[in-house]
């Protein structure tokens, strides 16, 4: 397997099967897939009963084209990508973007940039300098961003306090090793 392979790997296994929770905001899903995600990678409206016989290998070809290739998370630095791409998977790719600008920003990359969620040249070099720069700092500020947008939610929505232990969980499963 490759390196994006393993990565989608990962996400299915952590998104699981076919799940319906009434506090979910993007309604049925199956291996993380809502309904409106797989509508529009076929291009038209699929019903609930798709959702559920949804293929474990489309799920695969969905994260690999909307969330990796199409948003270019590959051109982030590697060692922040699995992260990166997981936060494209949970809240958009542009949200996972600005992630990653707002880091950056904090960081001082110069010239400041526009917190936008386009990864273009701009976007990859500030990152590339910050991962140099800041080595395991830079994902732990990344981490730090995420978790903050995760309380954000549940503070205008406290219904989807049900999911927080959970996505800290995913989220703190990406921390970095330290000695």
């Amino acid at each position: 397997m490759n390196h994006v392979d393993d990565m989608i790997s990962d996400i299915l296994r952590k998104a699981g099967g076919y799940v319906d929770h009434r506090h979910d905001r993007g309604g049925p899903t199956k291996f993380g897939i809502t309904q409106r995600t797989l509508s529009a990678y076929l291009g038209r409206t699929v019903s609930v009963r798709e959702i559920h016989d949804l293929p474990e290998s489309m799920a695969g070809d969905i994260y690999a084209h909307n969330y990796y290739f199409k948003p270019k998370i590959d051109r982030l630095p590697t060692a922040i990508q699995p992260f990166i791409f997981d936060c494209a998977v949970n809240h958009g790719p542009r949200r996972a973007v600005r992630f990653v600008q707002t880091v950056c920003n904090e960081a001082g990359c110069q010239p400041p940039l526009a917190v936008d969620g386009d990864l273009g040249p701009k976007t990859a070099a500030a990152a590339e300098w910050a991962e140099t720069t800041f080595g395991p700092a830079f994902l732990n500020a990344l981490l730090t961003e995420r978790r903050n947008f995760y309380r954000r939610i549940v503070v205008r929505q406290p219904s989807q306090d049900v999911f927080l232990v959970g996505w800290m969980n995913r989220l703190n499963a990406f921390a970095p090793v330290t000695a």
